[in-house]
């Protein structure tokens, strides 16, 4: 009776190096799609969303898409400089808070950019005035991109800008 030969396969774990983002606890990120160049963001793996500092939101309708035009206070203690975003609204969810409080935001969809890798993230927007950080960003726009270093900040530099 003839045996079947067979052949081991091998496989070789990928680089993930070379494909994925490494990211300290903090990160300068970019926002393009909202005109803000650089933006400090907090890592943070326990948050399920990323979310935006909106000290002022106005949703609107155009041409029967739900939209939103909502105001940015980039900096950190800075009040003064502000940017005006727009964007469509993807959905709107209940959220908790790490003192879980249930609030309903608005979810956009916009491209982030860390140091000179860059790819489609949902966030939510919330008024962050009273953070530290303007911006979250959560584990679900990192999942499979980003490789996280806790005792480390600003591994990825600054944001490329993408002309």
């Amino acid at each position: 009776m003839p045996t079947k030969k067979t052949e081991a396969i091998k496989t070789v774990q990928p680089d993930w190096s070379k494909t994925k983002a490494q990211l300290g606890w903090r990160e300068w990120v970019g926002l393009p799609d909202l005109g803000i160049e650089r933006i400090k963001a907090k890592v943070d793996t326990g948050a399920r969303t990323s979310c935006l500092h909106a000290y002022r939101v106005e949703p609107y309708t155009e041409n029967g898409e739900r939209r939103v035009r909502f105001w940015v206070h980039p900096v950190q203690n800075d009040l003064h400089h502000s940017i005006e975003c727009d964007a469509r609204v993807l959905d709107e969810r209940t959220v908790s808070d790490s003192g879980g409080h249930k609030e309903e935001r608005l979810v956009i969809e916009t491209t982030l950019v860390v140091g000179d890798l860059s790819w489609p993230v949902e966030m939510t927007l919330t008024n962050r005035d009273s953070m530290r950080f303007r911006m979250l960003l959560g584990r679900t726009a990192m999942a499979g991109r980003a490789e996280i270093y806790p005792e480390a900040s600003y591994l990825a530099g600054e944001p490329a800008l993408r002309t």
